[in-house]
């Protein structure tokens, strides 16, 4: 069983430091979790580029496509591989640049509250099975670690930023991370009808 230490890290998970991460407001809590999907180059899988796109040393010369995102400054808090594999580049009590421009139920910025978790795959490749068994334990520690996180509250980045973005795309079956979530004691759950009112890109 996973845990979250004091600091923010998931104990005995692989940990990458990333630099593309600051500091939360003052006096915010974590009350969103916020799943992307990801590949590089796209629709790839398996190789080394994700983790040091984030961690902030992807070779632009390694691949056409790395020309244009050298400049992106982006990390989540925790990576799920196809494997199921677990890495963690930022503490969940830092502030990971992984939504951009974004809302959730009417707050902008969702950055300054919630944790950004990446699964390599993309909108219309299937996830694999290793990974919703992952998600989980990852999202049962943060349940455990952070009471602000209501049964409701996770979304997709196509949720927080629609139009902008559409991971995790519609391979990616929620009712099947609900499922395992729900044998594991808990009852949290993307929000039936996400509230996109009041978005602004």
């Amino acid at each position: 069983m996973l845990s979250v230490d004091p600091d923010g890290w998931l104990r005995g998970i692989r940990r990458r430091p990333s630099p593309h991460a600051d500091e939360r407001p003052a006096g915010s809590r974590i009350e969103l979790v916020v799943l992307h999907g990801v590949s590089l180059p796209p629709g790839e899988f398996g190789g080394p580029w994700v983790e040091a796109f984030f961690a902030g040393d992807i070779d632009p010369h390694a691949h056409p496509f790395f020309e244009e995102i050298r400049d992106l400054r982006v990390a989540p808090h925790i990576l799920v591989r196809r494997t199921g594999e677990i890495i963690q580049f930022v503490s969940c009590l830092r502030r990971a640049w992984h939504a951009g421009r974004s809302s959730w139920r009417g707050r902008v910025e969702c950055n300054d509250y919630s944790v950004g978790i990446e699964l390599e795959g993309t909108d219309d490749t299937p996830y694999e099975e290793a990974q919703y068994d992952a998600l989980a334990r990852v999202l049962s520690a943060l349940l455990e670690a952070y009471p602000a996180l209501g049964e409701d509250a996770l979304a997709g980045h196509s949720d927080v930023a629609p139009g902008r973005k559409t991971d995790p795309g519609p391979a990616f079956a929620w009712e099947r991370l609900s499922g395992r979530l729900a044998l594991a004691g808990y009852n949290f759950r993307r929000r039936s009808t996400p509230e996109r009112e009041g978005f602004r890109a």
